[in-house]
């Protein structure tokens, strides 16, 4: 079975009318769409279809959140999705998507997959900067952002040796009281291989 079956439209099957479908779309979905920006979601798809003298009109209505990585803070960023989509298909000698409000497809395709069309619809809503809104970065990240922010560019090994020097003084405080980062101790993985290949 193909990552995206379940999103097999049978249009050649569909009586004239209005038919609804519905679908989810979760984690899973953009790992298998390899998606850079987008680490989960919990996305609802309604999907109206009207067929009517060769054309089907296609309405998405996609509502729900999405989970980025927040640019400042690395941290997840929970992101509200509500977004429509609409586009009018028919069939034709050749598939053709050259025009932006009708899709073309070949008579010999008994089914429309509308998983790419409702990735591309999601990842317009993705802004090109992803941060959380004021105040709302992780704390430990903003302050040494704060701190090394006014650094000079040439100055890149002292800094990263500050960063590495506070992230082991974090670790050596209470660990009840700081919570071990698996990114951070990926970063403290990096450093401790590149001093011993010194």
């Amino acid at each position: 079975m193909g990552k995206f079956t379940e999103f097999k439209l049978p249009l050649k099957s569909l009586p004239e009318g209005t038919h609804s479908f519905e679908y989810h779309l979760g984690k899973k979905f953009f790992e298998n769409m390899e998606s850079p920006d987008i680490h989960d979601a919990d996305l609802q798809v309604q999907l109206t279809v009207t067929y009517k003298r060769d054309l089907y009109t296609l309405d998405f209505t996609i509502t729900g959140t999405i989970t980025l990585i927040c640019d400042r803070c690395l941290d997840d960023l929970i992101m509200p999705v509500e977004t429509e989509y609409h586009i009018n298909v028919k069939y034709g000698d050749d598939y053709n998507d050259e025009a932006d409000d009708l899709l073309v497809i070949p008579e010999s395709d008994n089914y429309l997959n509308v998983a790419y069309i409702l990735y591309d619809t999601v990842a317009l809503t993705v802004p090109i900067k992803h941060v959380h809104p004021m105040g709302k970065c992780n704390r430990q990240m903003s302050q040494m952002l704060k701190k090394h922010r006014a650094r000079p560019a040439d100055d890149d090994s002292e800094l990263e040796d500050e960063l590495i020097e506070e992230m082991d003084s974090m670790d050596a405080s209470d660990p009840a009281e700081q919570p071990t980062d698996p990114r951070w101790d990926a970063l403290k993985g990096l450093a401790s291989s590149t001093d011993e290949s010194n």
